[in-house]
């Protein structure tokens, strides 16, 4: 990490810390996020809130408010300047009280006059009803500074805050922003709800670390495992003799990273009869992308589970452990029924982007033609292409309205019904009554062209699909899932389950405990680890059998070429009372080298 890195989470935790006791509390409401924000020296509009707090937002833990705090600028002394500027008409550096009420009572998020006048209070140096708005602007500048240097202050001097959301090691802040934290942080990407502290500074002298490493040792588990390269193991799963003589069925699919959680489609595989089954998922790539793909290093597997009437009555069949190249295998025998298909990605290498690309200018979407008809440009076409690709799910080039409605869903939250799609028969390229590429670009066109070339829903669009402003996919993975038995034709539908990612939870914590020997930690015989221990990822969970919540401080410094879903080295997790939670999931970083598993979990004081 660098030193800007490090001066940018240092900064983030003393605002966070501001208003909250721990790291580990959650943002409840939008009023706490917009103080959280201004403590940080943003100066967040409605606008912003509502960005980052919908109608489906119940809580955003520091995780989620540090990557708000990457994508919004600090409040700018030139940007306030310029802004008041507009409102001057006599360009002599003052505006009167009356026009900046009339503005500020009627244009944009609408202010109060109690709140016009307490910033003429501020600002109106001769007290003659007219602001000095560069005093102003300087004020509210200086005032952002100085409460984030008291937030810096209150962090360096609070022995008892740094022990509480660093656990056991100590702390040492910069004396200024600039100056490196020993920390390594990040956002994590978990289907777990776990909230996480920061990362922990390294020990600055020798009594700190006798001190820390005797409290480590009363309450945790050093748990040491090494994992070979992937070049040097052979696959303990082999393809079937004669699989092309099997009976084949194939979907496609896509992961996509959310704020902080990674989603994708679900399925379901019918058999007629009891049959020998060869089953794989892994990432494929773009027609448009030949080249290897950065998203082709993504860890996929595929979880299969009985299909009961509810949630409580499916249990976990297999999984895909082993690995033949980009492929994660599985191979028995299923009997005759229906089961649901889950894919899973562990986070570990399909993460939120952190990196914005804000030195370079956005890629052109839309532009003019000759005749001054409105266009989509040759790098969007190509994209658009692609998206066809992820959404036509069964790969016969056509999408089906269920297909394009999964499209819809990502991207607008909306469906299509019948009514809608007829019209679009009547004015879109397609065949059987399945909209063809040509239409799906035809279909974009006109909803530019009805937005007069504003490209801002089209972002939208490509957002929610995990494309950034270059037009790289980053924050998406798609799949493929292939299905083969020897005696049976096996039918693969897509379908969304309102329940699917509690019963990923389920299946995921089911193959952890299965195939591991709890050990409890030592200090407390109700919280327990399971490691499980794959052939290509090591996974580990935690049970709390009490009934009060329990914080446990997960130390990976020790692991060697490897990465964690968690993103940091150093984290702590809360699990609720009487649950199971996944800890981390990790992977090696070059699968080409050995790799280390060296984990200390320690139990927290209460927080």
């Amino acid at each position: 990490m660098s030193i800007q890195d490090e001066s940018f989470y240092t900064q983030c935790r003393a605002a966070y810390l501001s208003v909250f006791k721990s790291s580990l509390a959650n943002i409840s409401s939008k009023q706490q996020l917009c103080r959280v924000l201004q403590q940080a020296g943003r100066n967040p509009s409605q606008a912003i809130l509502n960005k980052y707090w919908t109608g489906k937002t119940s809580k955003l833990n520091f995780d989620d408010f540090c990557e708000i705090l990457k994508n919004e600028n600090k409040t700018d002394e030139n940007e306030l300047l310029k802004a008041f500027r507009k409102l001057d008409a006599n360009n002599d550096g003052f505006i009167a009280h009356s026009e900046l009420e009339k503005a500020l009572t009627s244009r944009g998020e609408k202010m109060t006059t109690e709140e016009i006048n307490a910033i003429f209070s501020l600002a109106d140096v001769n007290k003659d009803g007219k602001l000095d708005y560069a005093e102003f602007c300087r004020l509210c500048v200086s005032t952002v500074e100085q409460c984030q240097m008291a937030a810096l202050e209150r962090l360096e001097a609070d022995a008892k805050l740094k022990r509480q959301n660093f656990g056991s090691q100590s702390y040492s802040p910069p004396k200024n922003p600039a100056a490196p934290v020993c920390s390594t942080e990040g956002p994590a990407l978990e289907t777990s709800q776990a909230s996480f502290a920061d990362s922990t500074a390294k020990k600055d002298s020798r009594s700190s670390s006798r001190s820390s490493s005797a409290r480590s040792r009363r309450s945790s588990v050093s748990n040491a495992i090494t994992m070979t390269s992937s070049s040097s193991k052979i696959s303990k799963v082999q393809e079937p003799s004669g699989l092309q003589d099997w009976q084949h069925s194939f979907v496609r699919g896509c992961f996509f990273v959310e704020e902080g959680s990674i989603s994708s489609l679900q399925y379901q595989l019918h058999l007629p009869q009891t049959t020998d089954v060869y089953m794989t998922i892994q990432p494929v790539s773009l027609s448009n992308r030949p080249d290897k793909s950065d998203w082709m290093s993504t860890d996929t597997a595929l979880f299969v589970m009985t299909a009961g009437e509810n949630k409580e009555d499916s249990t976990l069949v297999c999984f895909t452990e082993s690995k033949d190249k980009e492929k994660f295998v599985w191979r028995g025998e299923l009997s005759a029924g229906t089961y649901h298909l889950l894919p899973f990605t562990s986070g570990c290498r399909l993460k939120k982007n952190s990196k914005k690309n804000t030195f370079h200018k956005p890629k052109e979407l839309v532009y003019q033609t000759d005749t001054g008809e409105l266009d989509l440009s040759r790098e969007l076409r190509l994209v658009l292409s692609d998206i066809f690709e992820m959404i036509d799910l069964d790969g016969n080039g056509l999408l089906s309205l269920d297909e394009y409605n999964f499209f819809e869903l990502r991207t607008s939250g909306e469906k299509c019904d019948k009514e809608a799609w007829a019209v679009c028969k009547e004015n879109f390229d397609m065949r059987s009554n399945q909209l063809t590429r040509q239409g799906f670009m035809e279909l974009n066109l006109m909803e530019v062209t009805e937005k007069e070339g504003d490209p801002t829903d089209l972002w939208a669009t490509l957002e929610a699909m995990g494309y950034n402003r270059l037009l790289q996919l980053v924050e998406a993975c798609p799949f493929q899932i292939d299905v083969l038995c020897e005696g049976a034709q096996p039918q693969l539908l897509p379908i969304r389950l309102d329940s699917g990612t509690k019963l990923l939870h389920q299946a995921v914590h089911k193959s952890v405990t299965a195939s591991a020997q709890p050990r409890s930690l030592r200090g407390n015989d109700s919280v327990l680890i399971h490691t499980y221990k794959g052939e290509h990822r090591i996974s580990s969970l935690i049970t709390n059998k009490t009934n009060q919540k329990v914080t446990v401080h997960v130390n990976n410094e020790q692991n060697k070429n490897c990465c964690s879903s968690r993103g940091m080295d150093v984290f702590a997790v809360e699990i609720p009372a009487r649950t199971k939670m996944v800890c981390q999931h990790v992977l090696p970083v070059n699968e080409k080298q050995d790799w280390t598993y060296s984990c200390i979990e320690t139990i927290l004081p209460g927080i």
